[in-house]
């Protein structure tokens, strides 16, 4: 059941109009409802950035816990339009992806349509690895490569000084083209389908330490009002031509391997037959014929 948003009116005045601007888009296209999937490592900060957008304490946070236990979808309904988010636990565990965590997130997703996925790291993390790759791989096997056009990279921890001398803007830069990389060798799309050209980069800073405007709304270093700039990259990701994402129980069993490869079995029988059956039988008849017989015979 969706509950009145009532968090929105927490915002500072500019970002409930910033808001509302973006609700009435969807409102335009006739969209009634939006759904929002947030997935990424442990401790990245998945639940704050599900709060912070609702505008309220929606999902637990705790120091001493990294994540929800288990898959949980938030639904708030404003002037007729739904929104849902989904937050889940993450889904690696030991250096490793869980895929105890991907079924169950799996399992929970099912009947439901993916809007908008949200893949959230930490912007302070230097570098990527070998992790990185099995937790995009592991997301396409899932929901498919399609549910990358659905996709937006949230980066949290940005209210950051970069190291290196390096410039804000050059080292959010850096950051994001590593992280992009991963994602197109990850999701197998083919080169000319690079998804650095469409999967947009959108910095978070949840902590209550984020700067203020002279409108109170919280920016980052670069003086962008960031929950304003993240919902707008989600309107835009969520009306782009790309279908949504429907978790049906086909998606969810993935491809069954004892069906491949089944509609060239007739093919194969016919050409055993025809090349080697028929051939074996004239071979065993050429030689009974020029077998020479007996004298009774």
């Amino acid at each position: 059941m969706a509950r009145e948003w009532s968090g929105i009116q927490n915002f500072p005045l500019a970002t409930q109009t910033k808001l509302l601007e973006l609700l009435g888009e969807f409102k335009n296209k006739e969209r009634q409802s939006l759904t929002v999937l947030v997935m990424g490592k442990g401790g990245v900060g998945k639940s704050s950035t599900v709060n912070c957008i609702l505008g309220e304490r929606a999902v637990a946070v705790s120091a001493f816990q990294s994540d929800v236990p288990r898959p949980v979808m938030v639904s708030r309904e404003r002037s007729g339009f739904t929104l849902n988010i989904i937050d889940t636990p993450g889904i690696v565990e030991g250096g490793y992806v869980n895929d105890q965590a991907l079924q169950l997130i799996k399992r929970f997703l099912l009947n439901k349509t993916i809007d908008v996925l949200l893949y959230v790291d930490r912007l302070d993390s230097y570098r990527v690895d070998n992790l990185d790759m099995q937790i995009v791989k592991a997301i396409t096997e899932s929901f498919g490569k399609e549910i990358w056009h659905k996709g937006v990279v949230v980066l949290t921890h940005a209210q950051l000084t970069p190291p290196d001398c390096l410039s804000y803007e050059e080292f959010s830069a850096r950051r994001s083209e590593a992280l992009l990389k991963v994602l197109d060798s990850g999701s197998r799309f083919k080169r000319r389908e690079s998804l650095a050209h469409y999967v947009p980069v959108v910095l978070v800073e949840n902590s209550s330490r984020c700067n203020k405007n002279d409108n109170e709304e919280k920016i980052l270093p670069n003086g962008i009002a960031w929950i304003p700039n993240l919902v707008e990259t989600i309107t835009k990701v969520a009306t782009n031509e790309s279908k949504s994402i429907l978790v049906d129980q086909k998606l969810i069993d993935g491809p069954d391997a004892n069906a491949r490869g089944k509609a060239f079995i007739p093919l194969i029988l016919a050409f055993q037959y025809f090349f080697i059956v028929k051939g074996v039988q004239k071979w065993i008849k050429d030689d009974i014929a020029k077998e020479p017989k007996s004298s009774w015979e």
